[in-house]
């Protein structure tokens, strides 16, 4: 099977060309630091025991910032590489000066390219978070008798349906992980039916919440003080539509209402403005506006890691990722903000997390824009339960300090 995937792989590499030409046309590329991705390094390796820390994207990266910060102030560690696959990834990393911190492309998982990584990077101790499974990284880091973290592990009834029809394979492969920090009881059993031997709960990360700056508060706040706003928060394609939809319903019952969208892909905002504009609704971005325009009727977050900034202004903000066939996004930022919190039908990705939210009394699915209309005119003057706000830091505090010490036992 292993010869299989590599086959596949070379295909991939053979065609990279043209796709990083896409995507760097797309603006979903580097087109300096793809290279990267080819072991063409931008950064000097010359400390050994490197702490190397792995996710997808921005989602896996912003969970393991409180994790970084901690390692920060290690001085048993010298050195901590984080490495992405996408370019929103690495800016959101840019946003905090590190000193020992440092951000890499992830290699295509061809045997050379992972050999060549490890070698040149030579990390003590690989994590990985989330869903990252790269069968060649992880058998070369076995054979270099690195220990290997799945941290904050996400395994779906979907994905163990893909990985059971290989079973001597997957077991190859989930046998490498040291150890296993899922974030559901239902990770835990897939993990173990796929063959990793250690597995600890030890809570979901992404429940961690910080602090916000009160200086740019201060300043959003006054821009919107004449506006009566609700945020739609990780939208994909067709959800702003959807959301443009209720926006019309609600214009002449709420006075002033303007709503934010915060698109999970910021390269999508001209053809989600085009599409609003189809039906009547004029949107501004957020990068171009310095005051709302009386006639907005949406305004399009189009910069990475300012959600949390809208959220702390909002007490009401839908979720996306919910209405599509996706899975859901993770609720979890904007309802430690004190938001309530509706979403679609489609959560597979983070069912729990929506029970909590649910059992709490802060949260409900919708089905259709009339579902939408009624909660948003019930809820639009929220007033926020900081009982609950303060609970869900509590309980990420609590998550994060637990995940740190079991990574700890291998420092």
């Amino acid at each position: 099977m292993y010869f299989i995937y590599n086959i596949f792989l070379l295909i991939i590499l053979l065609i990279s060309p043209v796709i990083i030409t896409i995507r760097i046309f797309l603006g979903k590329e580097d087109k300096i630091r793809f290279k990267e991705k080819f072991c063409f390094f931008a950064k000097k390796s010359h400390v050994d025991e490197t702490i190397w820390f792995h996710g997808a994207s921005v989602g896996e990266i912003s969970s393991i910032i409180p994790i970084i910060k901690n390692f920060e102030n290690n001085n048993k560690i010298k050195r901590i590489l984080v490495t992405s696959s996408t370019t929103s990834s690495s800016y959101i990393l840019s946003k905090y000066k590190f000193k020992k911190t440092i951000h890499q492309f992830y290699p295509y998982d061809l045997n050379i390219f992972t050999k060549l990584f490890i070698n040149y990077w030579k990390p003590k101790l690989a994590i990985f978070v989330d869903s990252e499974i790269w069968p060649n990284m992880y058998n070369n880091l076995d054979k270099r008798k690195i220990p290997l973290i799945l941290l904050n592990a996400r395994i779906t009834e979907r994905s163990f349906n893909r990985w059971k029809y290989f079973p001597t394979f997957s077991k190859n492969i989930f046998e490498k992980i040291k150890v296993a920090l899922p974030q559901n009881t239902e990770t835990k059993k897939y993990l173990k039916l796929l063959g990793t031997k250690n597995i600890k709960i030890a809570g979901n990360i992404k429940f961690f919440g910080t602090n916000l700056s009160n200086y740019n508060n201060i300043k959003l706040k006054k821009k919107f003080s004449q506006k009566t706003i609700w945020c739609a928060a990780s939208t994909h394609k067709n959800e702003e539509l959807f959301i443009g939809k209720v926006h019309k319903e609600l214009k002449t019952k709420i006075k002033n209402l303007l709503t934010i969208i915060i698109p999970r892909h910021i390269d999508r905002k001209n053809g989600i403005a085009d599409e609003l504009s189809k039906i009547g609704l004029n949107s501004e971005f957020h990068t171009l506006s310095k005051i709302i325009k009386k006639d907005s009727d949406i305004y399009i977050v189009d910069t990475y890691g300012d959600a949390k900034k809208f959220y702390s202004l909002s007490k009401l903000t839908f979720v996306g990722g919910s209405l599509i066939m996706h899975g859901g996004q993770n609720p979890l930022e904007p309802a430690r903000e004190g938001n309530y919190i509706l979403y679609g039908p489609y959560i597979n990705n983070f069912k729990e997390v929506y029970q909590t939210l649910e059992n709490l009394k802060i949260a409900r699915k919708i089905n259709a824009i009339k579902d939408m209309k009624k909660l948003i005119l019930k809820k639009i003057n929220y007033s926020g339960n900081t009982k609950v706000k303060y609970r869900l830091n509590y309980l990420g505090d609590k998550i994060i300090n637990k995940n740190i010490l079991e990574i700890k036992k291998f420092i």
